[in-house]
């Protein structure tokens, strides 16, 4: 995998447009969830896009900065996790999730890291050292927990 962090004014057209296909591909169309993906949060965001050497993507994620996240203490929060199902079963969603948490970690050190995981991948992001912060929630009709990942 090719890994790219990216401000979104640095995405670039192919960049911004491979990441909202991939994005809609998993979140609308997989998971049958009408919602407006496009949320106007991205602007303040970091991007992760992992791709193959023949330039696909295969999987994304992105980071709102610490100081956009009202009410969570300064701390940034990963979200948007999405690995293309034919990459699936590789191990590449546990890079991209690896390599995002590290990019925190460079970025904000000290810092508490936030997520709203789909609570079927609680154990997932359990295994990176993020803990339930909270109780269940529906987001888009699916069920989600808050989750916390302490400095």
């Amino acid at each position: 995998m090719r890994w790219t962090w990216t401000r979104f004014a640095d995405l670039g057209v192919d960049g911004l447009y491979d990441a909202l296909a991939l994005r809609a591909r998993v979140f609308v169309v997989e998971q049958a969830c009408a919602f407006q993906d496009p949320d106007g949060i991205d602007r303040r965001c970091w991007h992760l896009l992992g791709r193959r050497d023949d330039g696909a993507l295969m999987a994304y994620l992105r980071v709102v900065d610490a100081d956009a996240t009202a009410g969570e203490r300064g701390e940034p929060s990963i979200g948007r996790v999405v690995t293309a199902p034919e990459a699936r079963g590789t191990g590449v969603g546990r890079e991209l999730f690896a390599e995002g948490l590290a990019r925190c970690l460079d970025a904000w050190p000290g810092r508490g890291i936030r997520l709203n995981a789909q609570a079927r991948l609680e154990r997932f992001y359990g295994g990176f050292g993020f803990r339930r912060a909270g109780d269940d929630f529906l987001e888009d009709g699916i069920a989600h927990i808050p989750m916390w990942r302490a400095p």
